[in-house]
């Protein structure tokens, strides 16, 4: 297995690009919010100083999907970003604004689930599917009906060859 993610390393330039999603605690559904929209916006134009950029998102009732890029040539080398402290930051920021909502904790299920993408239609595929959450969940009756998405960076996967 460590082979494989050697030759993984080598098809990505500088920032491969992740899929991450996080749940709540027993699936609470408690992130479908605008506030939340806003703070996570927020947050990821921040990250971008570090080296961390935030693409596409969707926050369901009660799990978060996401697109993010770790560039390890910036300062999240000297800060030592990872995609697992990316996510610890993002957990941390929005339980902060739960609080301050009044939302009891705790908040999140342990870990999250992350996939580093391998092509552009991987991505695609997988955008086309995280967008329509909230249509099959029965939310809304298109997409771009729901208000709890965004893209703070458009990120584009590239390869060497």
């Amino acid at each position: 297995m460590v082979e494989r993610l050697r030759r993984l390393e080598w098809y990505f330039e500088r920032a491969p690009i992740y899929f991450v999603t996080a749940n709540t605690l027993q699936r609470r559904a408690i992130l479908a919010n605008a506030r939340l929209r806003e703070r996570l916006i927020r947050f990821a134009q921040n990250g971008a100083e570090l080296g961390a950029w935030l693409g596409a998102f969707v926050l369901m009732p009660d799990h978060l999907h996401a697109f993010v890029a770790i560039d390890a040539g910036c300062d999240a080398t000297r800060a030592n970003l990872t995609i697992g402290g990316w996510m610890k930051a993002v957990k941390g920021v929005l339980s902060k604004e739960l609080r301050d909502a009044g939302v009891a904790g705790p908040y999140w299920q342990k870990g999250f689930f992350d996939h580093v993408l391998r092509s552009s239609e991987s991505y695609a595929e997988k955008w086309d599917y995280v967008r329509a959450n909230p249509v099959r969940a029965g939310l809304v009756t298109r997409a771009e009906e729901w208000p709890y998405s965004g893209e703070p960076f458009s990120l584009e996967f590239r390869s060497d060859s």
